[in-house]
């Protein structure tokens, strides 16, 4: 038995071969649940290496495997509106989660910067990876394809090729509880901003929208902001969208990047919130029960989504997902008012 203290070496898998008196390979198979060992000699080898405080090198199993034990995850949505200068945020919130589940499974979680043309994700050593809410043409997806890796997408994949199994973040209902929920509190003609690039929770948000204008008489306007500019570009687009459009009562900006600086740019108007203009935004986060006032949102359930996504690409690297189709649905969203829209008191 290899002796104790702090200075002792850590004890192997010879150590634990000699004091259960078996081979080697025995406590491999043992350890590793393969070959045909004994149930009861598997016990027995697995108690003498707890007691002896046998850990395995999981860098000799990677490389005897050739697996990484790692998934990536990646996206191409910059931090200005993904986590914000606090890097607290959807993103963030995601990545959380998802190196939990990941860690459950004896795997760890890579987590990639935003993913542009020339980005490091080429030579990050990983089995797979989850794309957050992929782009059309999404650099991301693009890189893993390049290098053959399996990967999910957290959110619809919106490239027609994309083929990719996914996590169904029900971007039309969102749209649809936060436009039904202004249209309770009195908004006769709200507008909607939305991220300038395809991704789906603004190709799904602007056709419930419009889909919505149609069916209560709404003058639509529509505007959209770059990702990249954060909450400084949500404030020019409301600024302009209230210079044009006076009348707005109501905006639905999608991103809370944009929600924040839609604020800003109503107070700087003269108008109030939620008196003249009342805000809602899409993601309940940091940024949204900060606001001032705080603004009106969604729990998308993403400790969830993101643990699916986990179990979903795990199961793609086993070969138990193979369908292109693969859908999981996530569990449904609850809309959580505040101060940013609450014109109309519910009856006690």
């Amino acid at each position: 038995m290899p002796p104790s203290g702090s200075g002792a070496r850590p004890p192997t898998i010879a150590d634990v071969a000699s004091a259960a008196g078996v081979s080697r390979t025995t406590v491999s198979h043992a350890l590793n649940g393969l070959g045909k060992v004994d149930p009861r000699t598997r016990e027995r080898i697995k108690q003498v290496a707890a007691d002896l405080g046998y850990r395995p090198n999981l860098r000799a199993q990677r490389l005897r495997r050739g697996q990484a034990k790692a998934i990536a995850l990646a996206s191409s949505m910059p931090f200005a509106v993904a986590a914000g200068p606090s890097r607290l945020g959807f993103y963030m919130e995601i990545a959380a989660a998802a190196a939990e589940s990941a860690l459950l499974h004896g795997y760890a979680l890579v987590l990639v910067p935003p993913v542009r043309s020339g980005s490091g994700l080429h030579s990050v050593d990983i089995d797979g990876a989850i794309v957050v809410e992929p782009d059309v043409d999404d650099a991301a997806a693009a890189h893993l394809k390049e290098r053959g890796l399996p990967y999910v997408t957290l959110g619809r994949p919106v490239s027609p090729d994309e083929g990719a199994p996914y996590i169904d973040l029900r971007g039309e209902f969102v749209a649809e509880m936060l436009l039904a929920h202004l249209r309770e509190q009195g908004a006769v003609r709200p507008a909607l901003i939305i991220g300038s690039g395809e991704r789906h929770s603004s190709v799904d948000a602007r056709a419930a929208y419009e889909r919505l204008a149609e069916e209560h008489g709404w003058t639509p306007i529509v505007a959209t902001a770059p990702e990249t500019g954060g909450e400084e570009a949500g404030y020019r687009c409301c600024a302009q969208l209230l210079a044009q459009h006076p009348g707005i009562d109501a905006v639905c900006a999608l991103v809370d990047a944009f929600a924040v600086g839609a604020v800003r740019a109503i107070k700087d108007s003269g108008r109030a919130v939620p008196d003249d203009v009342m805000v809602v935004t899409r993601y309940d986060g940091l940024r949204a029960r900060t606001c001032e006032p705080p603004l009106t949102a969604v729990d998308l359930h993403l400790d969830r989504a993101a643990s699916d996504a986990v179990e979903l690409l795990l199961g793609r690297l086993r070969g138990d997902v193979t369908t292109a189709a693969a859908v999981v649905t996530s569990p449904e969203p609850r809309l959580v008012p505040r101060a940013s829209s609450l014109r109309v008191t519910a009856p006690e």
